[in-house]
């Protein structure tokens, strides 16, 4: 099959940024090295892309698509005071009150609205302790309904106990070998871990033999809020980046969501083992735990959203905004470099280097944006467009592995208002079942006496 998208501005690359006018040609799924003459007349798909902007498709570097139905979720507990209590009283009772169908709404919720925004990859971080075994599987069949690439892992912890954490291993295991055998062509996955502070060593080991053996990374949550550093020392005498280290944690395949309370050794020891932070600004804002040292992390950095959306416009912006109110000297191409990475990423993780690109042999997974650029649309001027001007509302196509899922604005796969009505009957249930759960007990017992822990 083959898709010619014409005239249109073409952004082959975000770092470096890199612009072309013309064609762009697909074929069986991959951006073509040149556009034949046959293709020109007509034996091509066309689609006329005449002042628009065409660009790699978004990518995630860490979502939880669990959260999507929390939106607007009744709230009848004390206000938390605390990081620890935004978990204990928030997510730790949403994630034990999903069931396999509130998963699939979520997941579908969550992929459906990712690329209408133009984000063509989620890593997802799902938890549901109440339903563990095949909740990846779940995860995976709606990402592949709606036509969303998704690098997936099950969030592994013990603050639910002993055999819970074991089902969290065992299903991220069981989730990468069925990977392993092509059962979802848009799938890939990783071993997932919720923190430091919630893992024990052996949970902890357990994690990092599945990884190895599987030949993956590990993606938790790192420092996130001081709590996760100050455990790590009562419980290890080291830091939460040291005592993950010395578990076999880090390694260039590792992926460590958040990473604000990190001291400049544990920076050092990330870009020494090359592992990946996914920054979330918009999330460590609103959870008021710090930003994210990015300045001593050069390099290794992409961008996330921590479920708060799948529009990774408005992140790239927040990611700017945030570090130009702490640096005047901040330059706006910093939203692009961390969604290259965040491509890069992705990239390995599927075996295509190229993507995040659009040059020849790459996978098509791009993006029409119908942007009227009000001044010269030039390479050294991408940042700033993308950051004061571009947005999801610009987004009218998306293609992901050649395939067109969203076309003039709608889903080519899915009925948005079935999936709609479906999510808010799974949304009203979801929150009937929260109702009855109280808020979780789990606190670090070395810090109770500090942290105030129910």
């Amino acid at each position: 099959m083959s898709v010619l998208l014409s005239g249109g501005s073409i952004v082959r690359s975000l770092e470096p940024a890199r612009i072309d006018r013309g064609d762009l040609l697909v074929v069986d799924g991959r951006v073509a090295d040149a556009v034949p003459a046959s293709a020109a007349a007509g034996d091509a798909t066309r689609i006329d892309c005449s002042g628009c902007l065409v660009v790699p498709g978004n990518v995630c570097a860490h979502a939880h698509a669990y959260s999507a139905l929390a939106r607007g979720m009744p709230y009848r507990l004390p206000a938390p005071a605390s990081f620890l209590e935004i978990l204990q009283r928030i997510w730790w009772r949403l994630d034990r009150a999903l069931e396999p169908e509130t998963i699939r709404a979520s997941a579908l919720v969550a992929a459906h609205e990712a690329l209408l925004s133009g984000t063509t990859t989620l890593v997802d971080h799902h938890a549901s302790p109440s339903a563990i075994d095949g909740s990846l599987d779940i995860v995976a069949e709606a990402f592949e309904e709606v036509g969303l690439r998704g690098v997936l892992c099950y969030e592994t912890s013990d603050r639910d106990g002993a055999n819970r954490a074991r089902e969290g291993v065992e299903e991220n295991r069981r989730f990468l070998q069925r990977v392993a055998e092509g059962r979802w062509p848009l799938a890939r996955g990783m071993v997932g871990a919720h923190a430091s502070f919630t893992l024990s060593d052996e949970t902890l080991a357990e994690c990092v033999a599945v990884a190895r053996q599987a030949k993956v990374g590990i993606h938790l949550h790192v420092a996130e809020d001081a709590i996760d550093e100050a455990d790590a020392v009562a419980r290890s005498g080291h830091r939460a980046v040291q005592r993950l280290h010395a578990a076999g944690a880090l390694d260039e395949r590792a992926l460590l969501a958040h990473a604000v309370h990190i001291d400049p050794a544990e920076a050092e020891l990330i870009r020494a083992t090359r592992a990946t932070v996914a920054h979330n600004p918009r999330s460590n804002m609103h959870n008021g735990v710090g930003r994210t040292p990015l300045a001593w992390l050069a390099g290794r950095v992409a961008l996330g959203t921590d479920g708060i959306s799948g529009d990774m416009f408005e992140e790239a912006r927040s990611a700017y905004l945030r570090r130009r109110e702490e640096d005047l000297e901040a330059d706006p191409g910093i939203g692009l470099a961390l969604l290259s990475r965040g491509a890069a990423l992705a990239g390995r993780t599927f075996g295509e280097p190229q993507l995040g690109r659009l040059e020849a042999g790459a996978p098509a997974d791009l993006v029409v944006l119908d942007y009227a650029a009000p001044t010269p649309m030039q390479p050294a001027a991408l940042a700033a467009h993308w950051t004061f001007g571009i947005g999801a509302l610009h987004v009218r196509d998306v293609m992901v592995g050649g395939e067109l899922i969203v076309r003039d604005h709608r889903s080519t796969r899915i009925d948005a208002q079935e999936i709609g009505l479906e999510a808010r009957r799974a949304a009203s249930r979801l929150w009937e079942r929260m109702d009855r759960i109280g808020p979780h007990g789990f606190a670090p017992s070395r810090l109770l006496s500090t942290v105030g822990g129910e």
